[in-house]
């Protein structure tokens, strides 16, 4: 058999990326509910609502920090310049070798934040680590759905992605033909979030980030390339 009839074969095996980018929606949720209620009103993967919290934190409000804020926005930064390269790097190549890469990255972080929540959750290093390592898996992450292009699953942020729910509705005079995915998109943000609040409340911060890390594992050994 010829190398142009395996390679489509090989590239449709695994889950679609659109099951894994919205698994990776709910992981979002997971990650900026830990990093919200555990590390001091600070986003790790929101970077819109992190640069409004920077603002709340220059005015002086109660609660926020302008240095965590900083360590995740410029953590997030240095992750999409590596996901950037990553993608450049492994983009021209097969999408499935290419999705499953950046993810089993991306769990190794996680795993690796949550280590560090078990054996030193109260250290004050323990806070701006898990900042760090969290945002710069998230960026890592960001850059390369970016580059994969699957429209209206950005898996970090929720603005257009509503905005379009809205404005290409029935409603508004349009198809509503992405709807289901758009809805599933908040579904799963939500979802995710309620799931890190609870976690976070009652079990602390190591284990949220170990579910967190298993979930993008497990979509690591199971992406297929195809959309």
């Amino acid at each position: 058999m010829s190398k142009e009839a395996t390679e489509p074969d090989s590239e449709s095996r695994g889950l679609r990326l659109v099951a894994v980018l919205l698994v990776l929606t709910v992981v979002s949720g997971l990650i900026d509910a830990v990093s919200y209620l555990g590390l001091g009103h600070v986003f790790t993967a929101n970077m819109t609502g992190n640069v409004v919290v920077l603002g709340f934190a220059a005015a002086g409000a109660p609660g926020f920090s302008v240095p965590h804020t900083l360590t995740s926005l410029a953590s997030f930064v240095l992750g999409a310049v590596a996901g950037g390269r990553l993608s450049r790097r492994l983009g021209g190549g097969s999408r499935r070798r290419w999705a499953r890469i950046t993810l089993a990255v991306e769990a190794v972080f996680l795993g690796a934040s949550s280590v560090v929540a078990f054996v030193r959750p109260d250290a004050t290093a323990t806070v701006y680590t898990l900042i760090a390592v969290t945002a710069f898996a998230m960026g890592l992450r960001n850059a390369t759905v970016r580059r994969l292009g699957v429209p209206d699953l950005t898996t970090t942020v929720l603005t257009m992605t509503l905005t379009g729910l809205a404005a290409d509705s029935r409603a508004a005079g349009g198809t509503g033909r992405r709807s289901p995915r758009r809805s599933a998109s908040v579904a799963a943000m939500a979802a995710g979030a309620v799931l890190g609040a609870w976690l976070v409340v009652h079990h602390g911060l190591g284990i949220p980030l170990l579910v967190a890390a298993v979930a993008v594992a497990a979509l690591a050994v199971s992406a297929s390339g195809r959309e």
